[in-house]
């Protein structure tokens, strides 16, 4: 079995199309999914779909992505996280890969959900890009390690992961890992300690060979598992029964399939 630890299942590109992608999960062995948060306004429809099938979940957070939104408080995000089905806080962090100038105030709301993250005893779903020294940095001022949680995405160095699993984090491979000049992402990914590791679609984005440049979707998470078991010399379903349970353990999921 394999669970998708990151998706979008809110998003417009999958409107009307949630039965269809239910079956096809159900079809690739995909127990469960997390539908991850990017912003307060449209945090009420990842809670539906959540609250609505029994397989998913969700989060509460806002992505570092997004300027122009309104800005989460500590006190909101502890309130909202108590929600029926909200098992995390994120998506968060740093990108300062889209965005210039001076970008304090990402660091800022960074800070605010790993002190949410603290006080709910929830874990973090953090995003990082070509910011991950800033990441660290924040994650180890403000004890995020209390919280745990997971890198998502993971595309930085070894050195990077290191760090994080030092912090006590997980990390997280999507299809970029099955991309032929992937090459560091392969090397982390046959290093992470499997028991630190789980995998995600992150669809609608970044659908893995052979799906490639379509739209993706959390059934083909089991792509992504069957490529880290070519590069550690093992079954596709070993790493499914290991991802799956760190999810569930993480998370803290107890409503889980009887052969997990």
């Amino acid at each position: 079995m394999f669970v998708d630890s990151h998706c979008h299942l809110d998003f417009p590109e999958f409107a009307g199309e949630l039965p269809a992608l239910l079956g096809a999960m159900r079809d690739n062995a995909v127990t469960h999914a997390l539908c991850i948060s990017v912003e307060l306004a449209a945090w009420p429809s990842v809670v539906s779909i959540a609250q609505t099938h029994g397989n998913l979940y969700a989060t509460v957070g806002v992505h570092p992505d997004y300027p122009d939104t309104q800005e989460p408080g500590v006190e909101e995000l502890v309130a909202k996280a108590a929600t029926p089905k909200v098992v995390a806080i994120g998506e968060t962090g740093l990108d300062y890969y889209r965005l210039e100038g001076d970008l304090g105030w990402q660091r800022e709301r960074f800070r605010r959900h790993i002190r949410a993250a603290r006080e709910t005893g929830k874990p973090l779903v953090i995003h990082t890009r070509s910011a991950a020294d800033d990441t660290l940095a924040i994650m180890r001022e403000e004890r995020a390690s209390e919280a745990g949680g997971v890198m998502h995405c993971f595309t930085e160095t070894w050195e990077v992961a290191q760090g994080a699993l030092d912090l006590g984090f997980h990390i997280s491979f999507s299809g970029i890992v099955t991309f032929k000049n992937a090459v560091a992402i392969k090397d982390v990914a046959r290093r992470v300690p499997l028991e630190r590791m789980l995998i995600e679609t992150d669809s609608p984005y970044l659908a893995p060979m052979p799906y490639r440049g379509k739209r993706n979707q959390p059934a083909w998470v089991r792509y992504v598992a069957e490529e880290i078991a070519r590069l550690r010399d093992t079954t596709a379903e070993s790493i499914g029964r290991a991802t799956s349970e760190n999810f569930f353990r993480l998370f803290g999921i107890a409503d889980r399939p009887a052969h997990a």
